[in-house]
């Protein structure tokens, strides 16, 4: 059961990332893209419908969380309490930026909050990454669970290290790329015109620096945790992730060739996924590893809550997602297609 849960909260992680990552993207990349008044709120519209509803995913992640390891709810949002205030405050900065520019009719005003929505963006798509590159290196866990991290400390990789290490500084910046070239994909998908035509090449620059990205962050976290190749090594069926990263990536520069948007939007998602899903098995059974003594990482298994709480909430978790899947299946049938400016008001 606590595989089981371990998978679960991996997959709305997952598509938490695959979802909001395309609306991040298309903040980095609302500046760039667009040029005019008229064609940033074109980009805005295109994620209008469905950007906070997105983010309900990271909700229920945490949500999940909480109930299905309570000790690694309380320990990570202990030890990284600095950077999680800070996420929230760009969420609600990005949020500001989005419903804040239209109220009052003046080039300042909407500068200052276009400029808002895409600093947060692009700040929320560092931090997203630099967390990720901090569970895969391991954080100064005690014998209690718990643990302090400074934002900073030397940089270096160390026993005591910081939030930001050259490692995460890394991971940061992959996940920025990726989800620059991931929102390019999805706005040349929504849009026609000039901004179809920045947004792609904007995806073309990302896909390709995606490459080499991905390329020396596999090197990087394979000096940094070699033992992410132990479950590899038992379990050779795992080879499927790094094949879809490997075919994704290349997917990804085939469609975009040929201008089939929707189709390099996939690859980008296919992408993130096998990342996200390669990472998740080479961690397993482990949650949240210690730097300096191995005995006192939090696993799987000495974090879960009992049994049969686990079970109930199960049940719930069924109900709840066949709601949720039906819910964004219908939102996302009902705002399918390229939008107009014509379509409505706002923004």
């Amino acid at each position: 059961m606590a595989t089981l849960w371990f998978i679960l909260v991996a997959f709305m992680l997952a598509v938490y990332v695959v979802l909001d990552g395309f609306d991040l993207g298309a903040g980095i990349i609302h500046t760039l893209a667009a040029k005019t008044n008229e064609e940033r709120r074109q980009i805005l519209k295109a994620i209008g419908p469905v950007w906070d509803g997105n983010e309900v995913w990271l909700i229920a992640a945490g949500g999940a969380l909480y109930f299905a390891f309570p000790l690694l709810y309380a320990s990570s949002f202990s030890g990284f309490y600095l950077p999680l205030m800070m996420v929230l405050w760009l969420l609600m900065l990005r949020a500001m930026g989005i419903e804040l520019r239209s109220h009052v009719d003046h080039p300042m005003w909407r500068s200052f909050y276009d400029f808002m929505f895409s600093a947060a963006s692009l700040l929320l798509a560092i931090f997203y990454g630099a967390a990720i590159g901090n569970v895969v290196r391991g954080v100064p866990l005690n014998a209690d669970g718990y643990f302090f991290e400074a934002l900073w400390t030397t940089f270096t990789i160390t026993d005591r290290p910081g939030i930001l290490d050259w490692y995460t500084v890394l991971t940061g910046v992959v996940a920025l790329v990726t989800l620059t070239t991931h929102g390019a994909h999805f706005i040349a998908t929504k849009t026609d015109g000039d901004v179809n035509l920045r947004a792609r090449r904007i995806a073309g620059v990302g896909s390709v620096a995606l490459i080499a990205a991905t390329a020396l962050s596999l090197v990087a976290t394979l000096y940094v945790r070699p033992q992410m190749l132990d479950n590899y090594r038992m379990h050779p069926w795992g080879a499927v992730f790094p094949i879809i990263v490997v075919a994704s990536l290349g997917a990804m520069q085939y469609f975009r060739a040929r201008q089939r948007d929707f189709a390099a939007f996939l690859s980008s998602t296919g992408y993130i996924l096998g990342m996200l899903c390669g990472a998740a098995f080479g961690l397993y059974p482990y949650l949240l590893p210690a730097r300096a003594d191995d005995t006192h990482s939090l696993t799987i298994y000495n974090t879960a809550t009992g049994g049969y709480g686990m079970a109930v909430g199960l049940a719930w978790w069924v109900v709840g997602i066949i709601l949720a899947a039906g819910y964004f299946t219908y939102l996302y049938r009902a705002f399918r297609g390229k939008v107009t400016l014509e379509e409505g008001q706002g923004y």
